[in-house]
């Protein structure tokens, strides 16, 4: 499905900005190749020359596709893929405040040791936006990417991915570990993953499988030797059926002292004494419209790596220093009106540092330069669409 949508996110009404395909399909074949991506390329050229300043969210593409459409258009188009860049993002976001739960500040980031189990789109995602987050913290120079690159362990259906893998997907081989590494570490090529999480004694479990109980006991239960003082569970994929572990069982098999979050929507757990394990659920809600306002408001003709990163560690941010050693790494959504506002005025910020931002109606570049945070902050509040109607028709006394 393609979705071009500001949603509630200007003074304009939203039916007026937003445009649904939904289709059902014909009793063809389904088009591929160059024939399917000259259809998407008529349809983007259309799209951007009826409305130039529309922003293109891509949703629900398969992975062959996903990736590839995304470089193709990133750098021409006002586009983005939620599916691969922002679950990234919020992953992102709740792996950077599972930092700070740990006591420690956000640019320890790069020293956490991640197993991911999923290499599909999200998986994908998620890793490149972690390893370019740590990159940055690292110097942002191809020794620090490099560098950045050996934190990770990616088990996908076959097991461990390794350079002697055949047939890799090319999107993966940038996180294929070494031989002579996993030879060290007593693992091999197609390691399971619960001989990855004993060898490895990861800070982060990150599930972005679709496959539901991945996350077995056995899985967990070698967790309980990670050197991490507080080991983080994520357990992204959803439904619920998919979730690679619930929080009840990441709690009752790991230890009260962990941090849990998932994709799906699980009940907090009491864990006695009073105490409360707290279930985070990660939501793409939390920086999509965010992305898109600011995107729209900064008047940027493109979607940078750095704006999503900015909207990222926007969110990361967002929680107090008392909340996430309580555990809770994500806001409640009572608060996505704030949380949306916040992070558009991240993205503007950081548009307008790297020198993308054209302006928005009468706040032209140069305007939008003098602004301080607290300008741009209230800027983009003032841009808001409030979804709130006059009384049309009153009942009789």
């Amino acid at each position: 499905m393609l979705e071009l949508t500001m949603r509630s996110c200007s003074k304009t009404h939203c039916v007026r900005l937003s445009l649904f395909i939904c289709d059902l399909g014909l009793q063809e074949h389904r088009l591929d190749g160059d024939e399917y991506i000259a259809v998407i390329d008529e349809f983007m050229n259309a799209v951007f020359t009826r409305w130039p300043n529309v922003i293109v969210q891509f949703e629900d593409f398969q992975s062959k596709w996903a990736f590839k459409l995304l470089q193709r258009y990133r750098s021409t188009y006002r586009m983005f893929n939620d599916d691969v860049q922002g679950t990234a993002g919020v992953a992102i976001a709740g792996l950077l405040g599972a930092v700070r739960a740990q006591g420690k500040p956000m640019i320890d980031f790069p020293k956490q040791k991640i197993v991911v189990a999923g290499a599909g789109s999200a998986g994908i995602g998620v890793l490149n936006s972690a390893r370019k987050t740590m990159a940055r913290m690292l110097g942002n120079n191809e020794s620090a990417f490099e560098g950045a690159r050996s934190q990770f362990w990616v088990v996908d259906a076959k097991g461990l991915i390794t350079e002697e893998r055949q047939n890799i997907d090319p999107d993966a081989l940038p996180f294929a570990r070494k031989v002579k590494e996993i030879t060290r570490q007593g693992l091999r090529e197609g390691a399971s993953l619960v001989e990855v999480v004993r060898e490895v004694k990861p800070d982060v479990l990150l599930g972005l499988s679709a496959v539901g109980g991945l996350f077995s006991k056995e899985v967990l239960e070698a967790l309980k030797g990670s050197t991490s003082t507080r080991p983080a569970i994520f357990a992204m994929s959803n439904p619920t059926k998919n979730a690679e572990c619930t929080a009840e069982e990441a709690f009752t098999i790991v230890g009260d002292n962990i941090i849990f979050a998932s994709g799906s929507p699980f009940n907090d757990v009491d864990l006695g004494n009073g105490h409360i394990g707290h279930c985070n659920q990660g939501n793409n809600m939390y920086l999509f419209p965010g992305i898109g306002l600011g995107a729209l408001l900064s008047g940027s003709r493109i979607i940078s790596d750095g704006m999503l990163q900015a909207a990222a560690e926007c969110l990361a941010a967002y929680m107090t220093e008392e909340q996430v050693l309580d555990g809770v790494i994500y806001p409640s959504t009572s608060r996505i009106r704030d949380i949306t506002k916040e992070v558009a005025a991240a993205v503007v910020k950081e548009a307008i540092e790297e020198d993308l931002a054209e302006g928005y109606r009468e706040m032209d570049a140069r305007e939008l330069q003098k602004l301080s945070q607290e300008e741009i902050v209230d800027f983009v509040k003032k841009n808001m669409w409030s979804p709130e109607y006059p009384t049309l028709v009153y009942k009789n006394d």
